[in-house]
């Protein structure tokens, strides 16, 4: 980035609207500012996230039926969820929140290991290493942190790695936050901060969280680009965020994005959304669908047929049978896990603890 361009406001500025390729309605949009995707990225998209969709839904049926503790749905959210991580590369990493389980998903990590955590057995049942993929933040916001650490490291380690940071609205509103946009610009870190803006913060509302224009200009307090995007358009957001992951790995610095959407379902399993939002406001939702918008795209042009959405259908239905059918198995549970991967080397008390614990269940035992 030059000086000048880090003196100019309009570098940093986001568009008055939110930027976008497909109409709600399916239809491309007029003098886009941004580059529509090949044919085959739209219709990846729109094949991660039909099998995103569905494993938001059996996910939350298996919370009903008591094999989750809770689970978060980002139904609704399949643009930013698909979008952004199919617009990454293979050697970048991802750092997700409690909400970004099928964006985990499609990063490759095993839908089972996901949901491990929202069952209660392990914080992270996966191998971060595996896929690049961090363990998923239950606290808002510390993943903004983790990730600009990390980008920092690779960067000074010479590494060609971009970070991925996916939070809420509300983690705006987050301390944590604050210095990781800040530390990221001041070291230029390659990191690419994507709010998913789905207008709630549990009950709270976008309003009464920030007075700013949008989310997306309080990049310009950092001194960071910012992008306004619409959050619902995945052939958008997959632009967007390729650009800024071009751009940090080329040595250009972070990239602050807000993604408008909507949180169709309630916050999680535990929470009652009509008790602070009307359904009217759902439904005007449920009419900007981000998969009903690509599906007639992709049909109006050509490159969805009917045979090639019932066979897309069904390989997310199995998918989904496959999942419902590996979590219904009893985890074995082993309580000696309680002081594994605690330190790298045992402390004296916690040998002791595991000692006592042993002791204590080997008398219980023999009872």
């Amino acid at each position: 980035m030059t000086t000048t361009e880090r003196t100019a406001a309009s570098f940093f500025l986001p568009s008055d609207e939110p930027l976008g390729l497909i109409t709600a309605d399916g239809a491309p949009v007029a003098d886009a500012a941004l580059e529509m995707p090949a044919d085959d990225v739209l219709l990846r998209l729109h094949r991660a996230m039909v099998s995103g969709r569905r494993f938001d839904a059996q996910a939350t049926a298996l919370t009903k039926q008591g094999r989750l503790a809770v689970y978060p749905s980002a139904r609704g959210q399949e643009a930013g969820e698909i979008g952004s991580i199919l617009a990454l590369r293979p050697q970048d990493w991802l750092f997700p929140t409690y909400r970004d389980s099928m964006a985990v998903v499609a990063r490759g990590v095993d839908p089972v290991e996901v949901l491990t955590l929202l069952r209660g057995d392990w914080h992270c049942g996966y191998d971060p290493y595996q896929t690049n993929v961090a363990p998923q933040c239950t606290p808002l916001a510390t993943n903004t942190l983790h990730a600009v650490g990390f980008a920092h490291a690779a960067k000074t380690k010479g590494e060609d790695t971009v970070a991925l940071v996916l939070l809420g609205d509300g983690a705006t509103s987050e301390g944590d936050t604050h210095e990781a946009l800040n530390f990221a610009a001041v070291w230029q870190s390659p990191v690419v901060f994507l709010v998913q803006n789905n207008c709630y913060a549990i009950s709270v509302p976008l309003s009464k969280q920030t007075a700013a224009p949008s989310l997306a200009h309080k990049g310009v307090g950092y001194g960071m680009p910012s992008v306004l995007v619409d959050g619902n358009d995945a052939a958008a957001v997959h632009a967007v965020v390729e650009q800024a992951v071009a751009r940090a790995a080329a040595g250009g610095g972070p990239t602050l994005i807000e993604a408008l959407t909507y949180r169709i379902e309630s916050h999680t399993n535990a929470d009652d959304a009509s008790r602070y939002r009307d359904r009217a406001e759902v439904e005007a939702w449920l009419t900007r669908d981000p998969i009903a918008r690509l599906e007639r795209y992709l049909t109006d042009r050509g490159l969805l047929d009917d045979a090639a959405r019932e066979e897309i259908a069904a390989r997310a239905e199995t998918e989904a049978a496959s999942l419902r059918e590996r979590m219904n198995v009893d985890t074995v549970l082993d309580p000696a896990d309680l002081f594994r991967h605690v330190y790298a080397e045992p402390t004296a008390a916690l040998r002791r603890q595991a000692e006592d614990l042993t002791a204590e269940l080997s008398f219980g035992a023999e009872e």
